[in-house]
C-alpha cells in the first residue's frame, strides 16, 4: 500500500512546460491526510478555504500519474472558489506511478490492474471521510476527473445517488471490458440522473468523436440533464498546463464552464 503521496510532478510527466499553473495556498488550509478504506488507509489531498463552514465539497480523481502536483494544484483551485475539495491516491494498492518514467510501464504494471470496485469503494470512503470529520458538507457533493478520473467521474455518478453533479475531462466513454472493467460510460448513459458534463477535445486520438456523439444521443435520450462540450481544436489533455498538450482556449472554457456547471448544481 502506498502510504504517501507524489512530492513535485510525476517524472513521467517531465520536463515541466514554462506555462503551468501554481496555485497559492493564502487563506486555505491544504494537506496530506489519510482515508481508512476496508483494508488499511490510502493517503489523499485536501484543501479548503480557511474561513467558512458546511463548504460544498468536490471530489477529484486523478490523471493516470497519480495524485501528483497538478491534481494537487487543482485541488487549491477549487479550494480558492470556496468548494472543500478532496483527492485520494486511488492507485494506492497496485504501485506508485510518481516514479516511473514510462508511460506504458504505469498502464501495463498499475493502471490496468485497478478494480473498478475498488475504486467506487475508495470512492465511497472518503466521502465517507469528509462527512465525518471536516467542514464539508456532503449534501453538496460533487465530482470532477480528468482522464482516467473522467472515466470514473461518469461511472461514479451512476454509481453513488448522492452526487449533485460530475465534471468528467476527456474520460474515454467505451472500450473492451474485464474483470476489474465490466461496464463503460456508454454503457451507463440511458439511466444516469446525475447531470453530468463531459469536456472533450475533437482532435483526441484516444477517444473517437464517434463515441463521443453516440454517448451524446445515449444521453439525450435519458433523463439526467447531461451535456458534452466538444472544443474542435484541443487534444487529449487540453487542461493539463504542465504539458505540451495544454490548450489554453479550451481549458479555460471549460474550467469556466465547470464553475458554472457546480454553482447550477451544487450551491
Amino acid at each position: 500500500m502506498v502510504t504517501l503521496l507524489a512530492t513535485g510532478f510525476a517524472l513521467s510527466v517531465r520536463p515541466i512546460s514554462a506555462k503551468t499553473i501554481t496555485t497559492d495556498s493564502n487563506a486555505l488550509v491544504s494537506m496530506e491526510i489519510k482515508i481508512p478504506v476496508a483494508d488499511g488507509e490510502i493517503p489523499a489531498y485536501l484543501a479548503y478555504p480557511e474561513k467558512g463552514s458546511d463548504l460544498p465539497v468536490v471530489l477529484v480523481v486523478q490523471e493516470i500519474f497519480g495524485v501528483h502536483e497538478h491534481i494537487k494544484d487543482v485541488c487549491r483551485r477549487l479550494a480558492k472558489l470556496g468548494y472543500l475539495a478532496i483527492a485520494p491516491e486511488l492507485f494506492a494498492r497496485q504501485g506508485d506511478v510518481s516514479s516511473m518514467t514510462d508511460i506504458k510501464e504505469i498502464i501495463s504494471k498499475v493502471v490496468s490492474k485497478v478494480p473498478d470496485t475498488q475504486v467506487m469503494a475508495d470512492l465511497d470512503a472518503t466521502v465517507n471521510w469528509v462527512s465525518n470529520h471536516t467542514k464539508g458538507d456532503t449534501s453538496h457533493l460533487a465530482i470532477t476527473g480528468f482522464c482516467w478520473g473522467g472515466r470514473i467521474t461518469w461511472l461514479y455518478c451512476a454509481h453513488n445517488p448522492q452526487i449533485k453533479a460530475g465534471i468528467a475531462w476527456y474520460g474515454k466513454l467505451t472500450g473492451p471490458t474485464s474483470e476489474l472493467q465490466t461496464t463503460h460510460p456508454i454503457d451507463i448513459a440511458p439511466q444516469l440522473k446525475v447531470p453530468v458534463l463531459g469536456l472533450y477535445g475533437g482532435k483526441d486520438n484516444g477517444i473517437p468523436l464517434d463515441s463521443v456523439e453516440k454517448m451524446k444521443t445515449l444521453l439525450a435520450a435519458g433523463d439526467s440533464q447531461s451535456n458534452i462540450q466538444v472544443y474542435p481544436e484541443a487534444s487529449h489533455a487540453f487542461f493539463a498546463d504542465y504539458r505540451l498538450s495544454y490548450n489554453k482556449e479550451a481549458a479555460e472554457d471549460g474550467w469556466k464552464k465547470l464553475q458554472d456547471w457546480l454553482t447550477k448544481h451544487l450551491k
